[in-house]
């Protein structure tokens, strides 16, 4: 038997659950997800850090708008969803263009001297950094309970979440898109594409062209610390030349080589000698040896071309919205992309400026 809804969502990671929280108490709301549990492929994998300062311009803008859900919880959770960490960028000699490049137009960014920055992350080599700058307010994301405040409330105002339901054919006719699935039919006059790294796939199977989505690779290795090292108050420090990132978790590093290898959608794995690299890379800036990893994964960043999200209607196909591309901004940003798509789904002013909205429309690569 066909199931009815007004809105379909496509993806049950941050992208659609957010969006279907928004739309649930307004539309009768069905999120279909290929995998037997939300989150699986990127949410899941995320070692999210709110950063104020993150991605290009209209990114930032994304992450104000969302900030105060994340910091006080709003009308998802009693209390917010960050923790302290702040964030340490080093330059070593000769990457110092790549700490202006950082801190042009930041807000919140202060320059500081190597000897602070040894402070904020002991194992740095004090004679290894050439400049450094911190953003103190950069916080942790408690990425679940994010992912269930959204889901919460998507269950409070009747929305269901289907698994182990992957998209494999949707037609328009009469009004309605209809959906088929590997866990029955489904219909409703508009669907919500927030597949990530399936995005181009899923809009394929609704005879829609793609709009270039990219999946990466980005892999991370969990390290033991050197004994006696307590990294509580310590802050995620990264490279400013992008090559690496360490984050204190749970009493050990995570430490990736931030790479963005382009894949094919899939499960990801980590791949040995990028890690390697990356690791090496932040060796060369600390006092410790990596001597052996306990456990590494990896996850998807889906960027468009021009890296910026891609969150609205798609011109000429009635009832298609997109909700994809959000490449590593994915978590930070959710709040303000989730209630987006929900106003242009339901017809609503949107909360963001026009110049924003315009700036996602994937009708910037429609000719």
């Amino acid at each position: 038997m066909t199931r009815t809804a007004d809105v379909i969502v496509i993806g049950a990671g941050m992208a659609g659950a957010g969006a279907a929280a928004r739309l649930a108490p307004q539309a009768r709301v069905v999120v279909l997800e290929m995998e037997e549990r939300p989150a699986y492929h990127t949410t899941g994998r995320s070692a999210a850090t709110f950063i104020l300062n993150y991605g290009n311009a209209v990114l930032r803008a994304l992450n104000r708008a969302s900030e105060e859900v994340l910091r006080t919880g709003a009308d998802l959770a009693e209390r917010g969803f960050l923790s302290p960490r702040g964030l340490l960028y080093v330059a070593a000699e000769g990457h110092e263009a790549h700490l202006d490049h950082a801190m042009q137009g930041a807000s919140g960014m202060e320059e500081i001297g190597a000897d602070e920055a040894v402070g904020l992350f002991p194992l740095l080599r004090l004679d290894r950094i050439a400049r450094a700058a911190v953003e103190r307010d950069a916080s942790d994301i408690d990425v679940d309970a994010l992912l269930q405040a959204f889901l919460r409330k998507l269950r409070t105002h009747g929305g269901e979440l289907v698994a182990r339901a992957e998209v494999h054919a949707m037609r328009r006719e009469a009004g309605i898109w209809r959906v088929g699935t590997a866990a029955g039919p489904f219909e409703a006059p508009v669907v919500v594409n927030a597949a990530g790294a399936w995005g181009d796939v899923i809009a394929a199977r609704a005879g829609i062209a793609p709009v270039g989505l990219q999946p990466m690779r980005r892999s991370i290795a969990v390290v033991r610390l050197p004994e006696g090292q307590d990294p509580r108050g310590w802050a995620l420090v990264a490279s400013a030349a992008e090559d690496w990132y360490a984050k204190p978790d749970g009493g050990r590093l995570w430490v990736s080589p931030a790479d963005e290898g382009p894949v094919e959608p899939h499960d990801a794995w980590p791949d040995d000698l990028v890690l390697a690299e990356g690791i090496e890379r932040f060796q060369n800036m600390v006092d410790m040896e990596v001597t052996r990893v306990e456990r590494s994964w990896a996850g998807l960043r889906t960027f468009a071309p021009d890296r910026t999200p891609v969150a609205g209607p798609e011109p000429g196909a009635e009832g298609f919205c997109w909700l994809c591309g959000q490449g590593g901004y994915g978590i930070q940003t959710s709040p303000a992309l989730s209630r987006l798509a929900a106003d242009l789904v339901l017809g609503l002013p949107p909360a963001l400026p026009d110049s924003t909205v315009a700036a996602l429309s994937p009708s910037r690569f429609r000719t």
